[in-house]
């Protein structure tokens, strides 16, 4: 535990180790730090099912918890090679490992504000007994917790920058490919609250439905409109 706090204090405070090469070791530190506090969060959403008083609620906090860090890793992993491309098309090659090293450290990041928040989400579920209520709530959380990581990125990135402004261009194309790719991810891996209507399940059925058009079905039945 005291090593993941630590870690999570580096990363938080841009620590040398996570800006510089420091071997397959740190990367480690940081792939662990991104586990650890991404399944606490995971956790944090399955308890809805508790605070509701519905049955199988053990069965969805330990799913919740395995799909935060998946969908975290996953969306990593799949937008990866597009941003080793883009470095290569650019003649930004040298850089990749620093620059690899910065978008690890955010995800990382990412993680630790994700379970910063958990305390509120578990609030809003002891407050409101609303599935779809929840189910923004949650998205609001996972988009404070990004626009934050945003933040940080850039701060990681700013030394690339400075070195060769090409870096920006990168910087926006990876938060663009990311960004795509998290969210059809994150509508492949849904449940992560669980509907107190259905049963506890891994995956939906109609798990590879175009995420875009059914979050926006989502939002408006939630809106009213």
């Amino acid at each position: 535990m005291q090593a993941w706090l630590t870690t999570a204090d580096d990363v938080l405070r841009r620590a040398a180790w996570t800006t510089q090469p420091a071997g397959r070791r740190g990367l480690t530190h940081l792939v662990a730090c991104l586990l650890a506090f991404a399944l606490f969060y995971g956790a944090m959403m399955g308890t809805f099912r508790v605070i509701a008083g519905q049955p199988q609620w053990q069965l969805q906090i330990a799913y919740s918890a395995i799909k935060v860090p998946l969908l975290l890793l996953a969306t990593f992993s799949i937008s990866l090679p597009s941003f080793f491309v883009l470095n290569t098309l650019l003649g930004l090659r040298n850089d990749f490992g620093r620059a690899l090293r910065a978008v690890m450290a955010t995800q990382a990041g990412l993680a630790v504000i994700l379970a910063s928040l958990a305390p509120m989400t578990l609030l809003w579920y002891a407050s409101s007994p609303s599935y779809s209520e929840a189910l923004l709530f949650n998205g609001a959380m996972f988009a404070v917790a990004s626009f934050s990581a945003q933040w940080l990125l850039r701060q990681y990135y700013r030394p690339l920058v400075s070195r060769n402004p090409r870096h920006c261009w990168i910087l926006w194309g990876w938060l663009a490919v990311y960004t795509l790719v998290a969210i059809q991810m994150a509508w492949l891996l849904r449940p992560f609250i669980g509907a107190p209507s259905m049963d506890v399940a891994f995956l939906r059925p109609e798990a590879w439905d175009n995420a875009y058009v059914k979050v926006m079905e989502l939002i408006g039945r939630a809106i009213g409109w």
